[in-house]
């Protein structure tokens, strides 16, 4: 079994940072250098970044289980885990089907149904423009709705739409159809560790209900909203979201 790539920094307490769609663990090299004192692990997703080789799964439990099987071969029994947007779906999966691993979740810029209601555009637009348009293209616009700057957000923009080109269009229907055929809502109220949900209020893949919908139905969730920021609030606003992410960590047992 091939299993993916994986950023690897410091050591201590392990904390697991996944991706999203049309990500990479290079997108977390800012929270790599920022959360010292701990061991952070950022996986590429199989299709994705420098997992781009490897098949894409078609099931968000798919993803999870490719996870799971990369911290089983890093010795890593045990870990905090933060989850972006699809990243945020894979981490509510691996809640659900390996709690005893999970000491404390945060949930960024991620809802618990994958159709994802209220984005700037539905899964059924992004699969046919993908295929009019191709991944390339695909590519440079899409990042472009996660920062509130659009292409006019510099290196960050620079930086998302990098990563999205690593993805081909296998990767790019495999990711829309893991989101779209997924559904956690059911599984909230079992989730029994801590959680801290972040989001931008700019954000335009999950509306604010996406986001209430989360807090008010996992039992020891808390929210914290980032002003100003868009769906890449790490890297929009790095100060306020590694702060929220450092405070919250420090209250955590392991």
């Amino acid at each position: 079994m091939t299993l993916p790539y994986v950023r690897k920094s410091g050591g201590g307490i392990p904390l697991v940072l996944v991706h999203g769609y049309l990500g990479g663990g290079a997108q977390w090299r800012g929270q790599m250098r920022a959360f010292k004192g701990m061991r952070v692990v950022a996986p590429c997703l199989p299709g994705f970044g420098e997992s781009a080789r490897l098949p894409a799964p078609k099931t968000v439990g798919g993803f999870a289980r490719a996870v799971l099987n990369l911290l089983q071969r890093e010795n890593i029994p045990r870990f905090f885990l933060l989850g972006h947007s699809m990243g945020g779906m894979i981490a509510q999966e691996i809640a659900r089907i390996a709690p005893e691993k999970v000491g404390a979740l945060i949930l960024y810029a991620t809802g618990a149904l994958g159709a994802l209601p209220g984005r700037f555009e539905t899964m059924e637009e992004s699969r046919r423009r993908l295929l009019e348009e191709g991944a390339q293209k695909a590519a440079a616009r899409i990042p472009a709705k996660w920062l509130a700057r659009g292409k006019n957000a510099g290196r960050n923009y620079r930086l998302a739409v990098c990563l999205a080109r690593r993805a081909d269009v296998s990767a790019h229907l495999a990711g829309l159809a893991a989101m779209q055929a997924w559904d956690g809502r059911r599984a909230l109220r079992r989730i029994g560790c801590p959680v801290l949900i972040v989001w931008g209020d700019l954000d335009q893949s999950y509306r604010r209900e996406q986001i209430d919908f989360l807090h008010n139905n996992i039992p020891r969730a808390e929210l914290a909203v980032i002003a100003g920021a868009s769906h890449l609030a790490h890297l929009e606003k790095p100060r306020q979201f590694n702060a929220a992410v450092r405070k919250f960590i420090a209250r955590q047992n392991i």
